[in-house]
């Protein structure tokens, strides 16, 4: 892969986490872009790629410990007054630069044991006796009630459609479907260009929408560029 594409996308994304460059998982979940791509190719450490990128050693991305994971953890629980979905966690790391990626959460074990941890955690610090609550109920609610991370996620799709020259990003439940809908209500013949499969359609159509705002038409319908296509072709599954 080209380096100064991957440096443009290094910028590009920290221009969008307030001016501070991603985490290496974080960077890749934002753009497609692999380690593979650049560790040993161009680079031999993710610092020395953002330090050419133009940041400052001091910017880089830390990493967290498990009590500061919980503590985020628990902090986002009281301001939701309830335990965060993976969707949640997503939607905060986008809108808060100083906040892990959603996989970061993930290190602690399953959603059982990362709960277990959190009310350990709750219950030796005061202010945290709401959130103390709130696991004590999801340790006691039957199993076939638990949600999120217990049970199997359920998968959609985020499409990139051409119809003439405007492309549209939207969400289903079915690729097919949804291409022979749109095609019944258009003009022209519409084309699916690519398909994203994703456990949080809402959050990552809605992130292609920012993306590409800067070129829509008219709601869902983008003035997209061959670079733009391939940008979403990058991405299987987010």
């Amino acid at each position: 892969m080209d380096k100064e594409f991957i440096l443009s996308e290094i910028r590009r994304t920290a221009s969008t986490n307030g001016g501070k460059p991603c985490g290496r998982t974080r960077f890749t979940a934002e753009t497609g872009i692999k380690t593979t791509d650049w560790y040993g190719v161009h680079w031999a450490r993710w610092g020395d790629a953002l330090r050419e990128a133009g940041f400052s050693a001091n910017e880089l991305t830390s990493a967290y410990d498990s009590n500061e994971i919980l503590g985020k953890y628990a902090d986002l629980a009281l301001e939701l007054r309830r335990l965060p979905s993976n969707g949640d966690l997503r939607l905060k790391c986008r809108r808060d630069s100083g906040f892990p990626s959603h996989t970061v959460f993930g290190r602690l074990g399953t959603k059982v044991e990362f709960i277990r941890q959190l009310t350990d955690y709750c219950r030796a610090r005061s202010g945290y006796e709401t959130v103390s609550t709130l696991c004590d109920q999801y340790a006691t609610r039957p199993k076939e009630s638990s949600s999120d991370s217990d049970s199997e996620p359920v998968f959609a799709i985020v499409y990139l459609l051409k119809s003439g020259r405007f492309y549209k990003v939207g969400r289903s439940n079915a690729v097919g479907r949804r291409e022979y809908e749109l095609a019944i209500q258009l003009p022209e013949k519409a084309k699916m260009v690519h398909a994203i499969r994703t456990d949080d359609p809402c959050g990552i159509e809605a992130y292609w929408h920012k993306r590409f705002d800067a070129k829509r038409q008219n709601g869902e319908w983008f003035a997209l560029d061959a670079a733009d296509v391939k940008a979403s072709k990058r991405r299987k599954f987010m």
